[in-house]
């Protein structure tokens, strides 16, 4: 329920069927949100979607999801024109308290290779600096152009220590982490005057099925698990909870910060 005249609010969450989006969406739901989800996947993978927006409905709140790519800049109109109709179709006034960019999506090939086939060309290097990187900036300009942010909306961008370490293999999304965190202090320095915060999520190393595809994450997990002072791996949840208490209005005064949220993993050398 919302307070008389305040809008219903939203969480807009890119990267919604899988890992972060999905724990996201439902741990939102839980905290008053209604969810907007965008996902690419094959058909095969659709039962899980709707499992995910059963979970949602069942908390009484309302999930409209989208399986659609989005990098792709028409689809991307579309469906923010299809969900301003649904909006205009339940009365109201609506807003995106939370915008969630968590697309696990890029090339992970090594930069040098003794075979030069192996190695990463410069149409992937494009595509996954555009696609994990770029793609939050579009998104935002659109979304603010429509009007559907307002003032106390939350910004957050999924990024990794990837982001300023180096690992295997992980090079091309390194750079689109570096990328994506940049974009992020832009964006919280131009969207402050309108009361909206920008911050990316450091999650630790996770298991999820984007990280499966990172050639050794086996090993990778090991070691972190190892050197984590918690004892353990991130998981989806700890991050959807972070998320869940960083969009609370008393964090108007938070922005342009890359959060960690992995239990102090990166702070151990």
């Amino acid at each position: 329920m919302t307070e008389m005249g305040a809008p219903t609010r939203w969480a807009l969450i890119v990267g919604s069927s899988s890992g972060f989006g999905e724990a996201a969406s439902v741990e939102l739901a839980r905290a008053g949100l209604n969810i907007l989800g965008v996902h690419f996947d094959r058909r095969s993978a659709l039962p899980r979607v709707n499992e995910i927006v059963e979970k949602i409905q069942q908390l009484g709140r309302h999930a409209r999801f989208f399986n659609i790519n989005a990098a792709d800049a028409e689809k991307r109109a579309k469906m923010l024109d299809e969900t301003e109709d649904y909006w205009r179709s339940l009365g109201g006034q609506h807003v995106v308290k939370v915008f969630l960019h968590s697309i696990a999506f890029g090339s992970l090939q090594p930069y040098i290779s003794e075979d030069p086939a192996n190695q990463v060309t410069q149409a992937q290097m494009e595509m996954t600096l555009d696609v994990m990187g770029s793609n939050l900036v579009y998104w935002v300009q659109e979304l603010m152009r429509r009007k559907m942010l307002g003032r106390g909306s939350r910004i957050f961008a999924m990024t990794s220590a990837g982001g300023h370490s180096v690992i295997p293999n992980y090079g091309p999304v390194s750079a689109a982490k570096a990328v994506l965190e940049s974009h992020i202090r832009q964006l919280a320095f131009e969207l402050m005057p309108y009361g909206i915060t920008a911050n990316a999520i450091q999650a630790g190393v996770t298991l999820t099925p984007g990280s499966s595809k990172i050639p050794g994450i086996e090993k990778l997990a090991e070691f972190a698990r190892l050197r984590n002072p918690g004892g353990r791996l991130t998981t989806p949840q700890d991050v959807a909870e972070a998320l869940a208490a960083l969009m609370d209005d008393r964090t108007h005064w938070m922005t342009g910060n890359v959060i960690r949220v992995d239990g102090g993993e990166d702070i151990v050398t």
